[in-house]
C-alpha cells in the first residue's frame, strides 16, 4: 500500500534532500528510520529537491508497504519514527493514499520563501540574510513583478544541471513584510536548482540601485546564468508549500 508522510527539516547539516554517494541527504536519514521501524527496505520518493542547505516548512514524500495500514498511521508509530530521527527532522503525519498517487509528480505548486532583515539582529543569523543599508523594497517588488510575464528562467539556472527544460511557471513574486524583516515569497508549478537563490540575489541588488527594471527585463531574456545577480544564501531559504489536486491529499485534522 503507498503512503505519503508529511516532514519538515532543518537542512543546515545536508547536501539537500536527495540522496548522494558521499554527502548526507535528509532522504537517506528518513529511509533508514523507516527501515528499521517497519523491518523492510523502504525507498521514499520526495516532492522534490531542495539545495544543500536549503530548509523546509512543509515536505511530502512517498513510500510503499505491506505493513498493516493502522499500525503505520497510528500516533504510536509516529512517535517512534521521529525519536528515531534526528533533531533537525520531524514527521508530523503518515496517511494512506492511491497507488498510483506520487508525491512529486502530482504536486501542482510549490512556494518557497526567502527571509532577509535589515537591521542587524543575532537572534536571526540562523535563518535570515542580514543586508547592510536599506534596499528599496519597491524597486525590488516592481522587478519581482516582471517574473510573472515569463516562463524561461535559464538566466536564473545553476549552470551544466540536467534539467530537460528550463521553463517554469510563476503564479506568485511578493515581498512581504514581518516583525522582524522581510520575505519574498514565490509560488511556481516547478523551480529549477538554485533558482530562487539567484532571483533573490539579483532582486537585492535592484533594491541597491545596481540593477533598473529594464536590466532585470534584459537579464530574464538574456537566458544567461552569468547575466543575473549573485546567489542568496542557502540558509535563509525555505520550503514552505506543496499544492496537490483536490482528493491527493487529505484535510489535516485540527
Amino acid at each position: 500500500m503507498r503512503f505519503f508522510i508529511q516532514l519538515s527539516y532543518n537542512g543546515k547539516e545536508y547536501n539537500g534532500w536527495q540522496s548522494q554517494i558521499n554527502a548526507p541527504g535528509i532522504q537517506d536519514v528518513v529511509e533508514r528510520c523507516l527501515t528499521f521501524k517497519l523491518k523492510h527496505k523502504v525507498s521514499i520518493t520526495g516532492c522534490g529537491r531542495t539545495d544543500t542547505g536549503v530548509h523546509a516548512k512543509k515536505f511530502f514524500a512517498h513510500f510503499d508497504s505491506s505493513q498493516d495500514q493502522n499500525t503505520i498511521t497510528s500516533a504510536s508509530f509516529l512517535h517512534h519514527l521521529n525519536n528515531c530521527l534526528p533533531d533537525d527532522i520531524a514527521v508530523s503525519r503518515i496517511f494512506p493514499v492511491q497507488d498510483e498517487a506520487h508525491a512529486r509528480f502530482d504536486a501542482i505548486s510549490r512556494t518557497y520563501h526567502y527571509y532577509f532583515h535589515i537591521e542587524k539582529n543575532p537572534f536571526l543569523t540562523q535563518n535570515s540574510l542580514f543586508v547592510f543599508g536599506n534596499p528599496d523594497l519597491k524597486a525590488m517588488q516592481n522587478c519581482a513583478n516582471l517574473l510573472l510575464e515569463y516562463d524561461d528562467f535559464t538566466s536564473f539556472s545553476k549552470l551544466h544541471s540536467q534539467t530537460k527544460t528550463n521553463l517554469c511557471k510563476l503564479s506568485h513574486a511578493e515581498i512581504i513584510p514581518t516583525k522582524d524583516g522581510y520575505y519574498f515569497s514565490i509560488t511556481a508549478n516547478r523551480f529549477l536548482r538554485n533558482m530562487v537563490r539567484a532571483i533573490m540575489g539579483t532582486l537585492l541588488e535592484a533594491g541597491h540601485g545596481k540593477i533598473s527594471e529594464s536590466s532585470f527585463r534584459m537579464i530574464i531574456e538574456g537566458k544567461n546564468r552569468s547575466l543575473a545577480g549573485f546567489s542568496a544564501p542557502a540558509h535563509a531559504l525555505y520550503l514552505v508549500d506543496i499544492a496537490y489536486p483536490t482528493g491527493v491529499i487529505p484535510e489535516e485534522q485540527s
